[in-house]
């Protein structure tokens, strides 16, 4: 992950983040890709099942989009890991 990017203090400011969120932006950061849950599970360690089941919120909150069964980074999810968005507009 690009050190200079202050993500890990962003994602603790937004209260509904939990720890996936914080590895499924990370995994977004440095891949520019589209990518199941299956897939983007086994990429970042945690269970298909619980990535499966956190992904449609970041969906829900425009940070991913969904097309069929894959996710990838919107421009919005883009801005925000740039700093470019405030973490409070995301509660």
């Amino acid at each position: 992950m690009n050190e200079s990017k202050p993500l890990k203090q962003m994602v603790e400011r937004v209260s509904w983040f939990s720890p996936v969120h914080y590895e499924i932006l990370g995994f977004f950061e440095r891949h520019d890709i589209w990518i199941s849950a299956r897939g983007l599970a086994k990429n970042i360690d945690y269970d298909r099942n619980y990535v499966s089941r956190e992904c449609p919120l970041l969906v829900e909150h425009g940070l991913l989009q969904k097309e069929g069964t894959i996710y990838s980074l919107t421009g919005r999810g883009r801005a925000f890991l740039a700093g470019e968005i405030d973490p409070d507009d995301l509660e």
